[in-house]
């Protein structure tokens, strides 16, 4: 685990980061995505996962928007302790629901390179989901990812830049910014 930032170095990444999307943006996706989510699951009585711990802040938003019977639940992979870079998976929870015959979405802040939300979705496939579905906020576009190809769902997308804000993290802070942010990230 990376040691943790000084709040120094915290103000200074946050006043030089750049807004990528700002608050009346996300809201306005959030809406969209809602309306597929809707048209998708709203008869299906599904079971709604956030991967944590940045998927709690999508999910967060997403769940007043759906007007269909649901349940909640969560599960806990991370490959960053932490960290900007991504390194092996730990499981620190799965879901407790039984997720059998179930459908499933799993609702994550960022799809960059798919490794967690595939194991995931494997996760849930193991449990005897019948069908397991993916929901991000925001996708960036990579010529090549290492898992999930692409999201169900996606809110929002963007480059390959390191982002916080709205669920995403700098070194486990920041994840409460207003907007969505890319850091400016040393050479």
């Amino acid at each position: 685990m990376d040691e943790r930032p000084d709040n120094e170095e915290l103000m200074r990444v946050r006043r030089d980061a750049e807004l990528v999307y700002g608050r009346q943006e996300i809201e306005y996706a959030l809406d969209r995505m809602a309306e597929g989510v809707t048209a998708r699951l709203g008869d299906r009585d599904p079971v709604l996962l956030a991967m944590m711990i940045g998927g709690m802040v999508p999910l967060g938003a997403l769940l007043p928007r759906l007007q269909f019977p649901l349940q909640v639940d969560y599960l806990h992979a991370t490959r960053y302790q932490g960290g900007t870079r991504g390194g092996h998976l730990d499981w620190l929870r799965k879901p407790g629901l039984s997720l059998k015959n179930r459908t499933v979405l799993i609702v994550d802040d960022v799809l960059d390179h798919g490794i967690t939300l595939a194991a995931g979705v494997e996760e849930c496939r193991d449990a005897g989901a019948r069908e397991v579905l993916t929901a991000v906020l925001i996708s960036k576009r990579l010529a090549l990812r290492k898992g999930l190809q692409a999201a169900d769902f996606a809110a929002l997308e963007t480059d390959d830049r390191y982002l916080f804000g709205w669920g995403m993290d700098y070194h486990s802070y920041l994840r409460n910014g207003e907007g969505i942010y890319a850091a400016r990230m040393p050479a």
